[in-house]
C-alpha cells in the first residue's frame, strides 16, 4: 500500500473540489464526499490509473519522447537512452513515492488536473496543452 500520495493536490471529485489525503494506518488516501460521507480511497489504486494513462500515450509517441527528453537532458548516449527507456518501462514502480512538491504545483499551474469519482475510477484526466507531437 502507498505510503505516500503521489498526486496529492492534483486529484478533484466530479464537483472540482480538491481531494484531501488523508491515511488510513500507513496507507495514504484521497478523501473525496459522497453527499455527507467522507470516502477514503487507496491512493494507489488512483496514482496506478493515472502511470498507466501516461505511459500509454508515450508508447504511442515513444521514440520522439527518449529522443526529446534525452535533448532536454543534454546527451546522446546510449546508457542515459537505455535508462528513459527502462524509466518507461517501469513507471509504476513509482507508485508510492511522492513527487516534488515543486513539481506538483508546475503541473498544477499548466492545467493538469485528475477528476476521480467517489470509488476511485479516474473518469477525466486533464494534460497541459502541447503534449508530445510528431513532425509534420
Amino acid at each position: 500500500m502507498a505510503q505516500s500520495a503521489m498526486f496529492a493536490g492534483l486529484v478533484f471529485d466530479e464537483g472540482g473540489v480538491p481531494a484531501e489525503v488523508a491515511y488510513v494506518g500507513e496507507t495514504a488516501c484521497y478523501v473525496v464526499m459522497d453527499d455527507d460521507f467522507r470516502r477514503h480511497i487507496d491512493a494507489v489504486q488512483v496514482d496506478l490509473q493515472v502511470l498507466r494513462f501516461m505511459r500509454e500515450q508515450v508508447e504511442g509517441q515513444r521514440d520522439l519522447a527518449v529522443k526529446t527528453m534525452l535533448d532536454m537532458l543534454g546527451k546522446d548516449d546510449i546508457f542515459t537512452k537505455a535508462a528513459l527507456e527502462s524509466s518507461i518501462n517501469n513507471i509504476e514502480q513509482n507508485v508510492g513515492q511522492s513527487l516534488p512538491d515543486e513539481a506538483k504545483q508546475w503541473l498544477g499551474m499548466l492545467g493538469f488536473k485528475i477528476v476521480i469519482d467517489f470509488h476511485g475510477n479516474v473518469v477525466d484526466l486533464q494534460m497541459p496543452a502541447g503534449g508530445i507531437e510528431g513532425d509534420e
